[in-house]
């Protein structure tokens, strides 16, 4: 196949398919922001949904049971179907440029794991359409899951499982691939720092999600076989479901805030015009909370009973949590102290970031202390806490990756005009909604209560944090504008947009092509494309001389592997009703998985290669050019 055939678009159909098919990292990036972006605007209108039911007192804007699945469906749908897909897009965008390679070690499987996520996450959310979505809270605590009527709870099992196996197969893939195919010279302590999450993150998931694999199959024996794991009347322990979901939980929230730091660990030098300052003991720092991420699990369970010495370890592992973290802050500090500092948009997010992150590391703290806990535990006090780390820390890094790396990924520049108006309605937003949280908590209002009484003194706070939310909602409306805006208008911009890009993936063409380098990069060093710009050099210095590229075909088997999964799951989840045509379902389901896969594993697919007479020819759109 040749170079230029493959580039060539056949119109809308043509478009469509190319993205169904597609096995490039970069366009599976494109699927992962486009998706997780959708889901992200769900769970922000069941968000604003939950604002205007607590803006008032005795509110009867949803009904109670409903207000329950959509908490429920916010909690789950931000953390597994918007913050994980959406970082999981940077990484896919970013971290093999990064490190000089032309695709992650296994494109196929990168495709599939986006499909399952997709198929997971479509699959949850039809929950809406089909009897109700679930509705014990996103941690789908086992008293609460097992007397849940219905089937909203099989929706949340099912579809994360589904989901989950799609994450575990991303995670795996960016292991090797970052252990495996660095470019030439980029030893592990030349890596971008982003690189680095990308690879702690990758292997906390490769840790954390098979104890939530567990846990969500015995929820599906216990819901559908009346296994009774979790059922303490059968001899079971409810606790358990706890357990195995926090020793995954805790490890999450990591995953998710890793990428961030290291995504603001690429703007804050780039914007300062500085090397990152204590590069050794940011990589030091980020490994370090990977390990404890692991040992600090219980204290989310500091109130269900577990004894003080425990507690006390416990409470110590969390409170150590805070120094490697610290560590961090004060680097990205001294990067920009001294630095020339340009306030783009992106530098915007992270300089926000570093307060507002703060102010849930603090609060986190407080939490840490087992008996200080007793108090704070299940109040709003918590919501305010995890939002701060979670908004203030991962939402801004979201939002600061998409307009770093929106002209990496489109080749267009986002607007800096409309990207500071998203800026100061979603900060101010962010703030107004949750600061006064933390004082609503220590007044005594719980998490998860549909209404409030008058009279108790919750009135305004409620009041400021719902006009907190709308706030935030017009900064992401403005920020779609900007996307629209942008992409119509279509003004490409070309190598190294922001002119002070630091390390390789700023060295590429614009747009990239789809083999990445031409030539594999040498890498003399950290910032490798900076090393070349400060000898007054515009491009890298190749590793290698110009020779054939093998590259892997497109295929159509992951969307097909996802998509008998994503019948399958119909068929067991209304098998337990009896229902004549659900067997049959769950039996196709599971054949078109499984025939696809007998499909992908009989068939040489061997990829193709381009040929240097053909790289020669394309000399204007080569990779290191």
């Amino acid at each position: 196949m040749s170079t230029i055939a493959h580039t060539q678009k056949r119109g809308f159909a043509g478009t469509v398919w190319e993205y169904l098919t597609t096995v490039d990292h970069k366009k599976i990036a494109i699927l992962y922001l486009l998706a997780g972006g959708l889901f992200f605007l769900a769970g922000g209108i069941e968000a604003m949904m939950i604002r205007i039911q607590l803006a008032v007192p005795n509110n009867d804007f949803v009904s109670a049971g409903l207000f329950n699945e959509i908490i429920t469906m916010h909690g789950t749908t931000m953390i597994f179907l918007a913050a994980m897909p959406l970082l999981l897009g940077f990484m896919n965008a970013v971290m093999p440029l990064q490190i000089g390679a032309r695709d992650v070690a296994f494109p196929f499987v990168n495709a599939l794991g986006f499909w399952l996520f997709f198929f997971g996450g479509v699959f949850l959310n039809l929950s809406w359409f089909l009897g109700g979505a679930p509705d014990a809270g996103w941690t789908s605590y086992a008293s609460l899951s097992l007397a849940s009527e219905g089937h909203g709870i099989d929706f949340y099992v099912l579809g994360l499982q589904i989901s989950g196996f799609g994450t575990l197969m991303g995670g795996i893939n960016f292991l090797v691939t970052i252990i495996n195919m660095r470019a030439p010279g980029m030893t592990y302590m030349r890596m971008p720092l982003f690189t680095w999450t990308t690879f702690v993150a990758s292997a906390l998931i490769l840790f954390a999600f098979p104890p939530l694999t567990v846990g969500l199959f015995m929820m599906l024996f216990d819901r559908m076989f009346g296994a009774g794991f979790f059922d303490a009347a059968m001899g079971g322990n409810t606790v358990i479901w706890e357990h195995l979901f926090w020793i995954f939980g805790h490890p999450e929230v990591y995953i998710l805030i890793l990428p961030a730091f290291g995504i603001f660990s690429e703007v804050i030098p780039t914007f300062s015009r500085k090397r990152l300052f204590g590069y050794s003991s940011m990589v030091f720092a980020t490994v370090l909370i990977g390990f404890l991420g692991f040992m600090v699990w219980a204290h989310h369970m500091f109130t269900t009973g577990l004894g003080p010495v425990a507690n006390a370890i416990f409470a110590v592992a969390t409170m150590a949590i805070a120094v490697p973290t610290g560590i961090k802050i004060f680097n990205w500090i001294l990067t920009m102290w001294g630095g020339s500092i340009q306030f783009t948009v992106p530098m915007l997010w992270a300089i926000a970031f570093i307060p507002s992150f703060v102010m849930g590391g603090v609060t986190g703290v407080m939490q840490a202390a087992a008996p200080a806990d007793y108090q704070f535990h299940d109040s709003y006090f918590i919501v305010a806490h995890f939002h701060y780390v979670i908004v203030g820390g991962v939402v801004f890094g979201l939002l600061a990756g998409v307009h770093f790396y929106w002209p990496l990924m489109f080749g267009t520049m986002l607007s800096e005009k409309l990207g500071k108006v998203t800026f100061t309605f979603f900060l101010i937003g962010f703030h107004l909604t949750f600061f006064i949280q933390h004082f609503l908590g220590l007044m005594g209002m719980p998490r998860r209560v549909w209404t409030f009484l008058p009279g108790q003194g919750l009135e305004t706070g409620n009041l400021i944090s719902s006009i907190g939310a709308a706030f935030m909602f017009v900064g992401v409306i403005v920020l779609l504008i900007n996307v629209v805006v942008t992409q119509v208008k279509n003004v490409k911009v070309g190598i190294d947009p922001w002119k002070d890009g630091r390390t390789l993936e700023w060295a590429l063409p614009s747009p990239t092509p789809f083999y990445n380098f031409k030539q594999l990069p040498l890498v003399r060093g950290l910032d490798a494309f900076w090393i070349e710009k400060m000898e007054g050099k515009t491009e890298m210095t190749p590793a290698e001389p110009i020779g054939d590229i093998h590259m892997p075909n497109n295929s159509f088997t992951p969307f097909m592997i996802a998509l008998g999964l994503f019948i399958g799951a119909f068929g067991a989840m209304y098998h337990v009703d009896d229902k004549g045509w659900a067997l049959p379902v769950l039996i196709i389901g599971l054949a078109v998985a499984f025939a696809s896969m007998l499909y992908r594993s009989i068939k040489d697919d061997h990829g193709y290669h381009i040929h240097k007479e053909e790289l020669l020819d394309d000399a204007d759109k080569g990779g290191t050019r």
